[in-house]
């Protein structure tokens, strides 16, 4: 039986080519973030993958995202469970703050501790390790079981709720995955064992 898990992250939006901190906010995508959507559901075609069901966050980008996908893989309708758990890093007082903005008014150093370290979280906003500690338990409650059941399964999401993802999947250290880059609307394609454990794992970025 086939254990398939598909990552996802949303396809450029607005906000990200602004180089604003977008956390919770709800920006669309841009031209560039649609393009990328249809690029990712290409590649998945052409792999000749399809899904039995889907997760995505509540934030629009992430649900466009996902639909282009499946718009490309004609799976368009396909049962979605959407939820605020697998929502981008709150990023707090700095949302909506053009990055280079914040390192103006708070200094490099300190932008660089709250963006790049594992458990220290911005004003008012979460650590990477805050955010693995709501998107885990979902993963684990939600999508592993069904994934383990033989529901080939897409999550259409986000960074830093993808980080989480990854850094449990491949056992890898805070220190590890913070220095993992995700491009926007590139796949992730993991095949797991009955227990969960990864088998083989596909960066269609690469």
């Amino acid at each position: 039986m086939e254990r398939l898990l598909v990552l996802v992250r949303h396809g450029q939006s607005e906000w990200n080519l602004k180089n604003l901190f977008t956390g919770w906010k709800d920006p669309g995508l841009t031209d560039q973030g649609v393009a990328e959507a249809h690029k990712a559901g290409e590649q998945l075609r052409d792999l000749k993958l399809n899904f039995d069901l889907a997760f995505t966050s509540v934030l629009s980008r992430a649900q466009k995202t996902l639909g282009i996908i499946l718009e490309e893989l004609d799976q368009i309708g396909l049962e979605t469970l959407k939820d605020q758990a697998l929502n981008e890093r709150d990023y707090g007082d700095l949302t909506g703050m053009n990055k280079d903005e914040a390192r103006e008014k708070f200094g490099e150093e300190q932008v660089h501790i709250w963006r790049r370290s594992y458990d220290i979280p911005p004003p008012g906003g979460e650590s990477l390790k805050m955010t693995a500690e709501r998107v885990l338990p979902y993963y684990k409650a939600e999508i592993l079981p069904r994934v383990l059941s033989g529901k080939r399964t897409i999550v259409a999401a986000h960074g830093n709720s993808l980080r989480s993802l990854i850094m449990e999947l491949e056992g890898l250290s805070p220190e590890e995955i913070l220095k993992r880059e995700l491009g926007t609307g590139t796949p992730i394609i993991y095949r797991l064992d009955e227990d969960g454990k990864v088998i083989s794992v596909q960066d269609l970025a690469a």
